[in-house]
């Protein structure tokens, strides 16, 4: 399959026919656990002598269809589905890192991220310097002796910057850490952060992947490129206690993170994803290189229609020329861009609210990636729990508003924002 072509493997990767009784779709194998051949067969699977079905907590052959297909979509060695985008990133951190280590990781991330390294992973003993991504050596000047991780999204969320994945690699390669990259709003129809040296990377599945709202998933993707026995990582080169001495990278070498994040990381922390999510997001994964791309197209006719207005009084789209990210957008994303689009309303904070309610076609809630129209301000929802400094180096303003553009006729969405926007005071609208 991987000779094959992007959308013919987001149609096909992961399902041979002949294994399930020549079904075209794959079908959702909806049970809990499964029946062993006898004790030696059971003993075999526990002891991973033999690979093979236990309990649906760890495996199931629908989330298996769909692990094999991420994993030839992105071109790692192995995949892992959890039960959603947050479920993937601490389930994975939790499974690589130990109460001491340290992260380095951009400011421009979600706020739900910024939060679980922030706050709740200190509790645990697991802290995060935070860095302009914009300029690679500040990952160099953040590390430290017990630094074990990077940590970006290749496309931010909501401040929409591009980083250039190859500087920031190099970084992580000299450091001896893996660089793992959260790529949900890009997806791997745009970009495939593995081309260009991330060795883990992380999607919120329930977002452009399933893409029409319906099923919350995650996933690790492991690329098989860490030397996990450089010397900072002794879980992977020592007998694991929790797994009768099992030596990881001697025992499955490129696919070692892999198989501890299930091994462990499911076993322990139990965010596996349902069957039947799996079977929806499968579903939209199959339509996913005609949606982004159609995503892509609304959202840069949208930015360039809000230039012209009257009430915006600025507009961050990485396909606009006058992007500050443009050119790594075309280096990185020369395909399209995805369908987040983020604007200034004049008028600030209130303004920006009053046109948040306004909206009818655009829904307000807190997801994107839906095939229809979303619209939100992160200042009053999303990333209400951050101070002022950190909204701001995560891009967020009191004034900006997040568009997820979907898959109505452009000029529709374009009267929805106009008669939003005749909802404002016209007397704030002079600077």
């Amino acid at each position: 399959m991987s000779t094959q072509k992007f959308a013919t493997n987001a149609l096909h990767a992961g399902h041979d026919t002949n294994n399930t009784q020549g079904t075209r779709a794959i079908p959702i194998y909806q049970s809990t656990s499964y029946v062993f051949n006898n004790t030696e067969h059971a003993a075999n699977l526990f002891s991973l002598a033999e690979l093979g079905f236990i309990y649906t907590r760890l495996n199931n052959p629908t989330n298996e269809a769909l692990q094999n297909r991420l994993a030839a979509l992105e071109g790692g060695v192995g995949a892992v589905v959890f039960a959603s985008g947050t479920s993937a990133i601490s389930t994975g951190l939790m499974t690589l890192l130990r109460a001491g280590d340290h992260i380095v990781a951009s400011s421009s991330l979600y706020g739900g991220t910024y939060t679980l390294l922030s706050v709740t992973l200190p509790r645990l003993g697991i802290t995060t310097t935070f860095v302009d991504a914009s300029n690679p050596e500040n990952f160099k000047k953040a590390v430290q002796e017990n630094t074990r991780a990077f940590f970006v999204e290749s496309l931010g969320n909501p401040k929409l910057d591009v980083l250039d994945l190859k500087a920031i690699s190099k970084e992580a390669k000299a450091a001896q850490v893996p660089f793992i990259v959260d790529n949900t709003v890009a997806s791997p129809a745009l970009l495939n952060p593995i081309e260009h040296g991330a060795n883990l990377v992380i999607h919120s599945l329930t977002k452009y992947i399933n893409g029409n709202g319906t099923a919350l998933g995650g996933a690790i993707i492991d690329a098989g490129t860490f030397d996990w026995t450089n010397g900072k990582f002794p879980e992977f080169t020592e007998p694991s206690a929790g797994y009768h001495g099992l030596v990881y990278s001697e025992a499955l070498g490129a696919a070692a993170f892999t198989f501890k994040l299930i091994l462990e990381g499911l076993r322990d922390f139990g965010g596996a994803l349902s069957p039947f999510n799996a079977f929806q997001i499968l579903q939209g994964l199959e339509t996913l290189p005609i949606r982004i791309k159609q995503h892509s197209e609304n959202a840069l006719a949208l930015a360039k229609w809000l230039e012209g207005r009257d009430e915006v009084a600025w507009v961050n789209y990485p396909g606009l020329e006058s992007s500050k990210y443009y050119d790594l957008a075309q280096q990185y994303l020369p395909n399209g861009q995805s369908g987040l689009v983020t604007f200034g309303i004049k008028g600030g904070f209130e303004s920006a609210k009053k046109v948040t309610d306004a909206t009818k076609i655009f829904s307000l809630l807190a997801n994107i990636g839906d095939s229809k129209s979303l619209i939100i301000h992160p200042a009053s929802t999303t990333h209400q729990q951050l101070d002022d400094a950190a909204q701001e180096a995560s891009g967020v303003t009191k004034d900006l508003i997040r568009l997820s553009v979907g898959l109505e006729d452009i000029e529709d969405l374009k009267t929805d924002l106009e008669q939003a926007f005749a909802t404002i005071d016209t007397s704030v609208l002079v600077e």
